[in-house]
């Protein structure tokens, strides 16, 4: 599968910083949906491009079971290196700051 260049994972966030995300992400919609091909190299791709570009996503995840949805969102988190800022039945909404220099300003800790 699509395996992400070895760099710097996302440093922990306070629990400030993940209110402030959060509150952001409350308004977005859906940019990703994983169906039920799971984890694919096209999809990891994709996902790469769009963590870049808005560091904050919300993510569809389309499981038979809870079981398999934590497993599938545990590989996205440890193949990207993103963080999840918060998880809700069948959405979670990642978070990686662009390598490039994070566009989106956190409150200090």
């Amino acid at each position: 599968l699509y395996s992400r260049p070895m760099t710097a994972t996302a440093k922990p966030l306070s629990e400030k910083q993940k209110k402030h995300l959060r509150g952001l992400a409350h308004a977005l919609a859906p940019v990703s949906h994983l169906g039920n091909a799971g984890v694919t190299d096209a999809f990891l791709a994709e996902l790469e491009t769009t963590l870049a570009h808005h560091e904050l996503i919300k993510l569809k995840v389309l499981a038979p079971d809870r079981t398999q949805r934590d497993t599938t969102i545990e590989t996205l988190v440890e193949r990207t290196g993103a963080i999840v800022i918060t998880r809700i039945g069948n959405i979670a909404v990642l978070y990686r700051p662009n390598p490039g220099g994070p566009q989106l300003e956190l409150p200090e800790n």
